[in-house]
């Protein structure tokens, strides 16, 4: 069993490099209208990564903590500059499984070891409203640091630490500051204990320096691609706790990838990139089995609110809510096998592989603007062709599987424009901005196509249960008028697309 906690502090330390950080009274700061003083404890943590430092590299901190009252394993993400999500597993010896997966994609096969044991005596003051209510907990810590195998240390220092109540108002902390700046402290430069205790035992990497201005055609795309494979990592953890949009901005991530290697083929050499290509397609398949259920729910619960109750026969909520919530549970253990298998981490090993040597072509080497013009008119071309095709076939299930098409080429020309917008700037947003249009019927009428699809399902269950249906039929007449509506929208957002100059 495993919590999660949204985490939002601030640290500081003493302005005068004294090494002794004290915190004032903060009765009377803001909505702070008392103070009291909890008992002190002492807080035992070690911490793991891998021998390379990925985690620590990545913002990422796993700790297995005795003392205080959330004694256990602690994997903390991050999501904003001051702000973590802890994942809390209960104690016990070894990496819990659970907090090990969350993290697999950083660490691929490399083992987690007990890198810096962190002790610390915390002075823990609790600031509440009028009513009692708790806002927030400030405490002074005394901290050491060492290796877990004494070969450095130990490290001393003391810090002082403001971390909201669960629910808090975060403008508390700016309300709070001018008062412990004032009391002598500064905001840490260090963003965690660790990453101080890292740097402080010798453990730490050099900062990576920033990267160049991208100049080349090369280096414009190998940036987006870098870009969208961390991506990819960062939001591993979030896709396996069921965060929201997590799957899919995952899924998007794979599809811009592999938009922008198929697009610059003559930057990327293809018969190096087309087998990770189709890893790419793999993995966003495997990713969109939830996600494209959850819009066909969403989008039938609209429906049927827009029918009057009298044709509303039947229990048709109720089917509904029943298809809905069948197969998610096997659907979300499906995604974390996936990103538990050898074939997703293979992908990011070869990601890796591709960006630190990639199979440049000649292009590459050439300004961008040219280039990336050149690819993205290709782009159009092949759109152009695809929706004009489209238009041209008899309405039915090949006009379907047409439209389909176009929409997937809408989808690469919109993504190979996002790549090329920091080099070619407005012709190249303006491209992409009008080609989502188009994106954005096509998808609309894709989805009519598989709620469709979907109410025949839903129909032939309800008729053996022996349910009336004829509220699915109805749903589904309304689903082809939209269809045909989408069609017509269709070549007027066409007509807006214009090929980059």
């Amino acid at each position: 069993m495993a919590d999660t906690v949204r985490e939002i502090e601030r640290k500081y330390e003493a302005e005068n490099d004294s090494g002794r950080a004290h915190l004032p009274d903060l009765s009377g700061a803001g909505p702070v209208a008392a103070v009291t003083h909890q008992e002190t404890v002492e807080l035992d943590a070690v911490y793991y990564d891998t021998a390379d430092l990925r985690l620590a590299a990545a913002g990422i901190t796993l700790r297995r903590r005795s003392g205080g009252t959330d004694a256990g394993w602690h994997l903390k993400l991050p999501v904003a500059p001051g702000v973590r999500d802890e994942i809390r597993v209960p104690l016990g010896e070894r990496v819990p499984p659970r907090l090990a997966g969350l993290v697999r994609s950083r660490t691929r096969e490399e083992a987690l070891l007990p890198l810096v044991r962190i002790v610390t005596r915390r002075a823990v003051q609790h600031l509440l409203a009028a009513d009692g209510t708790l806002l927030a907990e400030a405490s002074t810590d005394a901290v050491t640091a060492e290796r877990p195998d004494g070969d450095r240390g130990p490290l001393q220092w003391t810090e002082a630490e403001v971390e909201l109540a669960p629910g808090g108002d975060p403008a508390l902390l700016d309300t709070l500051e001018p008062h412990l700046r004032k009391a002598g402290l500064r905001p840490s430069p260090a963003p965690s204990k660790l990453a101080r205790a890292l740097d402080g035992l010798g453990l730490a990497h050099p900062a990576p320096q920033p990267p160049a201005e991208p100049a080349t055609a090369g280096e414009h795309i190998l940036a987006y691609l870098r870009e969208h494979a961390e991506t990819v990592v960062a939001l591993d953890p979030g896709a396996r706790l069921g965060t929201e949009d997590a799957v899919h901005q995952m899924r998007v991530a794979t599809r811009r990838l592999r938009s922008a290697l198929r697009t610059y083929g003559k930057i990327l050499d293809r018969r190096a990139t087309d087998p990770i290509g189709e890893e790419l397609k793999w993995l966003a398949a495997q990713l969109g089995v939830d996600r494209d259920r959850e819009v066909l729910v969403e989008r039938l619960r609209e429906a049927l609110e827009d029918v009057p109750r009298p044709l509303v026969r039947g229990p048709v909520r109720a089917r509904l809510r029943i298809w809905a919530t069948r197969n998610r549970a096997e659907t979300r253990r499906q995604v974390t096998a996936v990103l538990d298998g050898k074939r997703y981490l293979a992908l990011l090993e070869a990601l890796d592989a591709l960006l630190a040597d990639p199979p440049l072509r000649p292009a590459a080497g050439r300004p961008a603007e040219p280039v990336l013009t050149k690819a993205l008119r290709r782009d159009h071309a092949r759109l152009a062709a695809r929706v004009e095709h489209a238009l041209a076939t008899e309405p039915g299930r090949a006009r379907d599987l047409a439209l389909h098409e176009a929409r997937k080429a809408a989808k690469r020309a919109r993504y190979a424009a996002e790549a090329a917008t920091p080099a070619l700037g407005k012709p190249a947003k303006r491209f992409a901005r009008d080609v989502k249009a188009v994106q954005t019927v096509l998808g609309d009428h894709q989805d009519s196509v598989l709620t469709r699809t979907a109410l025949q399902t839903i129909a032939a269950q309800a008729a053996v249960a022996g349910e009336a249906t004829f509220t699915y039929g109805l749903l589904y007449g309304r689903e082809e008028h939209r269809a045909a509506e989408d069609e017509r929208e269709l070549a007027g957002a066409w007509a807006q697309v214009r090929p980059l100059p």
